[in-house]
């Protein structure tokens, strides 16, 4: 017996992004080409090729641009220019060159929310009177109190403290994330004349889209109401909120749709967007708005069949509905590494998950998101010392856990000792430390080892972009007669079955059909295979 999932698409014409492995650069944390310990977009450019050979279709680089770097770049002073400390705009355009020569796309981080408290229009705000125009392209307003004392609401911000702070004047500026980061008015004509212009300007140096930070928080619900109760951050992507996910973000992303479409080569649009449903969020994604959404319900959900199934089935049938591809994350730069997170303190057992869960989220129908280093299987660096530690949120309180630091420490790419290959020889210290036993996790390491988690992910996206079935298309939920044990997800796709074993046990079942690849080998006997704990593999039918 079967389930169909997802039904075919209908659609004329598949758009390059519906199945695209798209795989994210933290800038500061990828190579270093000038030895200041700091990642660059040179250094980026000499390892493109790395990227290629692992079979990935797009780049996605966090921002590069002018920035006081209160927040890794975003909180940007110039969205026109290249921040010095990661080269320059010859650079920029010198990087998106080499890759479309390797076939790779380009996809550059937009940060509308809010701007640099050093961006010359915050600076000119600051400079106004209270009222002036200057001050309505951000959110300032007079305080509560009878001296206007109190913040004009409850609002927090996500990285802890209060989402206000006041002026001189006497006025309170809104900033949702670190005070360096004031909150932008979308309401004012003018912001949104100027972020088409910022779109126009990197489209037209040849980027192939736009990945759109926090895109679910430009709007903020009229009055600004009160929230009445108090850890704010952790209802976010949960509950309804007066400053995140207003139906307003909406108008916005339909006219980026309209000037990306406006340019020849398929340009897309990614909304970095927390809702608190799947259906929420595939209003994002409908056919006039953005090109994809993250989908956070799938990063965040626990090793437990049930829920994967439970995660996987309302993430499709939302997207469904509205005809987008789905998109399937595991790791970023703000939340702790994959690895880490299954393994609960058991790197070993944290590997053994998250080479299974690469293979999950790789046979999944639609597009996949892969962060630096998960496919050298590294983990969180859980130790690094406060006084190294640079994520605001780490040095604020009630916000985020203040450990997204340790998901950025700089790749490892060759030899046996810090900075293994990420600076050149004779360079200042990473920004970062990089943990003594990552000599083992190299690229060079892992490089021609069949066993290696680096090896697994590329013959993994080979097969993927060889088998017609995987990628954009239909799926459906195997079902045996008896059923199968308990904590196992079978699907197929057209001539694929995948197989997952989330259990602390091994798990027998009939075989599939022919072994395309496993994180970890099953044990063929007749027509039964035993599929070790805690393992994923591919099928031919």
């Amino acid at each position: 017996m079967t389930q169909e999932l997802a039904p075919t698409r209908t659609a004329p014409e598949r758009g390059w992004w519906r199945d695209a492995v798209i795989y994210q650069v933290y800038v500061r944390s990828f190579a270093d080409s000038d030895g200041d310990g700091i990642g660059d977009l040179c250094g980026i450019r000499e390892r493109l090729p790395h990227i290629a050979a692992l079979g990935a279709d797009a780049v996605w680089l966090t921002p590069f641009y002018a920035s006081p770097q209160a927040d890794g770049g975003y909180d940007v002073a110039d969205y026109r220019t290249v921040d010095p400390l990661f080269g320059t705009l010859d650079d920029a355009a010198e990087l998106i060159n080499t890759a479309h020569d390797l076939n790779l796309r380009v996809i550059v981080d937009i940060v509308p929310n809010h701007t640099s408290d050093q961006h010359a229009w915050f600076r000119a705000a600051l400079a106004d009177q209270q009222g002036g125009p200057a001050r309505d392209r951000y959110h300032f307003h007079p305080g509560r109190g009878e001296a206007g004392e109190l913040p004009p609401n409850d609002w927090e911000s996500v990285f802890g403290g209060p989402a206000w702070t006041r002026t001189p004047d006497g006025d309170w500026y809104l900033h949702l994330f670190a005070p360096q980061q004031p909150d932008l008015n979308w309401h004012n004509p003018e912001v949104h004349e100027e972020f088409d212009s910022i779109l126009r300007f990197w489209l037209g140096l040849g980027v192939d889209g736009f990945r759109v930070d926090v895109a679910h928080g430009m709007v903020k619900a009229e009055g600004l109401p009160d929230i009445g109760a108090r850890e704010q951050a952790k209802m976010i992507g949960t509950q309804v909120l007066p400053f995140f996910d207003q139906d307003g973000v909406h108008d916005i992303h339909r006219s980026w749709r309209r000037l990306l479409d406006s340019y020849d080569g398929e340009r897309i649009g990614v909304a970095e967007a927390w809702a608190p449903t799947p259906e929420r969020l595939a209003l994002y994604v409908r056919p006039d708005e953005l090109h994809q959404a993250f989908n956070f319900q799938f990063l965040n959900c626990p090793w437990d069949a049930q829920a994967m199934r439970a995660v996987i089935e309302t993430s499709l049938a939302a997207t469904t509905l509205v005809g987008a591809p789905t998109t399937w994350v595991l790791s970023n730069h703000d939340v702790v590494r994959h690895l880490t997170r299954y393994g609960g303190g058991d790197d070993t057992l944290g590997l053994r998950r998250a080479r299974a869960a690469a293979l999950l989220m790789l046979a999944l129908p639609g597009s996949a998101y892969l962060y630096q280093g998960e496919e050298l299987g590294l983990p969180e660096v859980t130790d690094l010392p406060d006084e190294v530690r640079q994520d605001p949120s780490f040095f604020r309180t009630d916000g985020q856990d203040g450990l997204r630091d340790g998901s950025r420490v700089p790749m490892p790419w060759s030899g046996d000792a810090p900075p293994y290959g990420f600076s050149p020889e004779g360079a200042a210290p990473a920004w970062l430390p990089q943990p003594d036993t990552w000599k083992t996790l190299t690229v060079e390491a892992q490089t021609g080892d069949p066993h290696s988690t680096l090896e697994l992910y590329r013959s993994a996206l080979a097969l993927r972009r060889e088998l017609p079935g995987l990628g954009d298309g239909p799926m459906t939920w195997e079902q045996a007669p008896g059923g199968y044990p308990d904590g196992l997800l079978i699907f197929s796709r057209p001539g694929v079955v995948c197989t997952l074993n989330t259990t602390a046990r091994p798990a027998e079942l009939p075989t599939p059909g022919r072994l395309l690849i496993a994180s970890d080998a099953p044990a063929e006997d007749g027509g039964t295979v035993t599929l070790p704990a805690d393992s994923c593999a591919w099928w031919a039918i």
